[in-house]
Parts: C-alpha cells; structure tokens; sequence
C-alpha cells in the first residue's frame, strides 16, 4: 500500500475528510461490518497454554502439599541434597500461605481503587503514578542496601534513575496523554457492562492464585538451596504472568468488540453485545489471545525503554547507531506483536499475526502510527500496575520482615507480581478503551467526531503537527489542551 505524503497533509485536509464521510448517507465502513464467520485460530497456542495450566497444576499441588502440616511429607527432600527444611520443621505451606492471600486481597482492593481513582480523578492520578514511582523505587533500594542486599537495591536503584530520565524525557507529550486517557476512562464509563467486566476475571484469577501461592509457600519453606528456590520460583513467576497476561488479554478483546460496536453505531447493537464479545474471546479467539500474550508485553517494554534512551543519546554517533540497530530491531517486532491487534481479533476473529500486521500497515497507511508513537498512554498505565505491584510487596514485606526475615526478600516480590497482575486486570480496560479510539480513528475518522467532535479535532490537530515533525518542519501547536491537562505535572 502506497504511504501517503507526510508533507502534503494538513489538518484541515483531515477534518474535511471526516465531515465528507459524515456527509454520506451510508453506513461507515465499521458500521457496515457483517458478524464474520468465526473460525478456531492459532490452535496450537490454544493447546500449549491448557497443558501448561493442568502441568503446572499439578506441580504446584506437589509443592504445595509435600510440606503441608508435615514436613517433607512427599519425600521430595531427597532430591535436593540439602537438609535446611528438615532442620526448620516450622517453615511449612501453612505458614506462608496465609501471607499470599493478604497479597491478593490487597491487589484486588488497589485494582479497584487504580480504575475507581483514574475515572473520577484521571489528572491527578495521572501526576501521583508519575511522580511517585520513581520517589518509590529510590526508597526500596535504599532499604535494600541496607539490608545488604546489593544486587536488588542495585537493580533498584537503577530502575529509578531509568523512570527519572524517562520522564524528563516525554514532559512534553504528557498533556495529549491526559488528553486520550481521560476521553477513553468517558468511554469506558459511557458503557457500564464493558466496565464491570473485569470484576468476574478478577474473581476467577484469585481462584487461581490461590493455587499458585500454595505450591510457592511450598518452595519457600522447602528444604532446597537458595539458588535452586529463586529458579523455580523465577519460572512460575514467568508462568503466572503468562495466565495473568492471558486473562487481561481476554478482558481487552471482550471490552474492544463492545466499544467499537458503540462507536460504530450504538443504535445497531446486537441483543446482549457483552455476552456475544464474550464469547468469541472465550472460544474462538482464544489461541490468538494466548499466543499474543507470551510476547506482547515483552516488547512492548523493550520499545519504551528503547524510546526513552534514544531520545537522551544526543550525537554519539556509535552508540546511536547501536541503539537504532535494536530501535528497528524491536520495530519489526512490533509489526507481529502489538496490543492493537486483540481489536482486530474482536472484530473480525483473525489470527493474532494477521491482525498485528493488518493494525500496523492500517496505522502506517494513514500516518496514524506517529500519533501512536507520541502517545504515553500505555506507559503511564503500566506505571500505576508497577505502583500498585510495589505497594502490595511492601506491606507483605513487612509482614514477613517481623515472622521470617530470611524469606522477606522472595516474599515481597512474588507479593509485588501478584498486586501488578490484579492491578494491571483492573485497568485493561482502560487500555481497550484507548486502543479502540485509535483503530477507530484510523478506520473511520467520523466515528470519533460523532462521538466527541473537540476530542476528533485535536487529535486530527495533534497528528497534523506530528506528521510536519516527522517530515523535518516544526510547527507551532494550533490546539491547546484543557489547563487542567496541560498542567498536569506541576505539584
């Protein structure tokens, strides 16, 4: 598909061309859609994720009960050439599990407040997750240090000076942020059935949990060395964000069917459209889910991390061109791998690889991708998942600061993945919201005018300068942005 001439296309060229399909009698393309026939896509991922959850099942059942009210009951000690767990009879599953259930409630109540806060106070939660994080990880990794724990408080501590320099780095690009953010928490909230399904999945994911923290208090009390403790539990902490990951997943593709059904033509709708969304993400969308779900958010890290260095490189042509090497690298990447495409697979039930392309090429064919690159939406979300997996390891930390204080460290950050995985479960929806926006807008400008016709000009606006940007010539914004929006990181 022919890329369109960045240099040629104006604002007002965009905004003609949304009143022209307004203008027009007939349904926009979205509206217009017929119920595809859905086919079982990318099987095979379908089928490794069900034989990890019932293997994985199993294993944590083991653990779990090979030091339940008994100690080395199963016999497994042997394995393990080491006799610390015999000699601490007390260090059973018992005693540890109670620990995770605190952690999950308390990841259950932040996920509630994370979405409760970001809609009725979206610029002031905004602020908090920006500011605080960084001030957050500075304080554990001096606790850290002063436990002596170096390599922790070390990897802390650089997480710090990373989220500082990335902030400074995109100050500028937070007002439009605000600016999506809040247009997609009034579009969540405008659909309360979208909204509310999370709440359910949050149920069915502590049922989960459940399970996985009684094989890890297995592990923790074990009679193993540490260095074989820490690997078991890095792979079923690896294990339980790829459920947690599919679970969110699921959530976004049945929150996207109904938005964009919303903004498509609300008046159209199909009896029940939750349910019916539900169900494709249930059945047979369900291999695309998994299989995206194992790479995604990888990448997704990878290219803001790789974002935020490369605009503080500065003419260190060597380094430059290494970072550009991996910047286009990842690039690629994301050309098979982006959230965008759990929209394509709510609509119109394609595989997973298929839809990340069709999103891609959709975005790069009508300059909307530049608008994506500017946009933090997705990072200032991941950054209140990462505040609310902190806090919960913190107030578990220090409950296990005061009964086990050997075990503290691998307590508040199996702790920490549980409160990010809640968390991150609460505010998926938020992030359907937003991606449904942009495919929208990318596919029928005339929806999101329809809609909200001030948010549809200064996106048009918004994208306009950006495209100038990318073609080598500043210009100056002709849009300004809500003052409670543009000053949103002034304490």
């Amino acid at each position: 598909m022919q890329q369109p001439t960045f240099d040629t296309i104006s604002s007002t060229q965009i905004q003609e061309q949304s009143v022209a399909q307004e203008g027009n009698n007939t349904p926009p393309p979205l509206a217009r859609i017929p119920e595809p026939a859905r086919k079982w896509r990318d099987i095979f991922w379908l089928g490794l994720f069900i034989v990890h959850m019932i293997g994985l099942g199993f294993v944590l059942v083991i653990l779990g009960l090979n030091r339940f009210r008994k100690v080395d009951r199963l016999k497994l000690n042997r394995f393990t050439n080491h006799d610390y767990g015999i000699l601490q009879p007390g260090f059973q599953t018992e005693k540890f599990w109670p620990v995770y259930a605190v952690a999950s409630a308390l990841g259950a109540v932040f996920a509630w407040a994370s979405l409760a806060l970001l809609c009725v106070r979206p610029y002031s939660t905004i602020k908090v997750a920006v500011h605080s994080l960084t001030t957050y990880l500075a304080v554990i990794s001096v606790f850290c240090f002063r436990d002596g724990q170096f390599f922790f408080g070390t990897a802390f501590a650089i997480g710090a000076l990373l989220q500082f320099v990335y902030t400074m780095s995109v100050m500028d690009r937070l007002p439009f942020t605000t600016l999506v953010l809040s247009k997609a928490v009034k579009l969540i909230t405008s659909v309360p059935a979208a909204m509310r399904i999370s709440y359910p999945f949050i149920a069915l994911l502590l049922v989960w949990l459940a399970l996985w923290s009684f094989g890890v208090s297995g592990v923790i009390a074990s009679g193993m060395d540490d260095n074989s403790r820490w690997l078991l539990i890095l792979v079923l902490s690896v294990s339980l964000f790829w459920t947690g990951a599919v679970v969110c997943n699921t959530v976004h593709v049945t929150v996207a069917g109904v938005i964009v059904l919303a903004l498509a033509d609300d008046q159209i709708m199909p009896p029940k459209p939750i349910l019916r969304s539900l169900q494709h993400a249930m059945t047979t969308s369900l291999g695309s889910i998994c299989y995206g779900s194992l790479f995604t958010a990888a990448i997704r890290t990878m290219r803001w991390a790789i974002r935020g260095f490369r605009s503080r490189i500065g003419k260190n042509e060597c380094l430059l061109c290494c970072v550009d090497f991996l910047f286009h690298l990842v690039e690629t990447l994301v050309r098979f791998f982006n959230k965008y495409a759990y929209v394509e697979v709510a609509i119109y039930g394609k595989s997973f690889n298929h839809s990340a392309r069709d999103a891609w090429e959709l975005f790069q064919s009508t300059g909307i991708e530049v608008l994506i690159a500017y946009d933090l939406s997705g990072a200032i979300l991941l950054m209140e998942i990462l505040l609310g997996g902190l806090l919960t390891g913190t107030c578990v930390g220090i409950w296990a600061w005061f009964k086990w204080k050997e075990r503290v460290l691998i307590i508040g950050l199996t702790a920490m993945l549980v409160g990010m995985i809640l968390v991150g479960l609460g505010l998926v929806v938020v992030e359907s919201a937003v991606t449904s926006l942009y495919m929208c807008y990318a596919s029928d400008p005339s929806l999101i005018r329809r809609w909200d016709p001030e948010f549809a000009e200064q996106i048009a606006e918004t994208l306009h300068q950006r495209l100038q940007h990318r073609s080598g010539r500043e210009v100056a914004p002709s849009h300004s942005f809500p003052k409670s929006q543009s000053n949103v990181l002034m304490l």
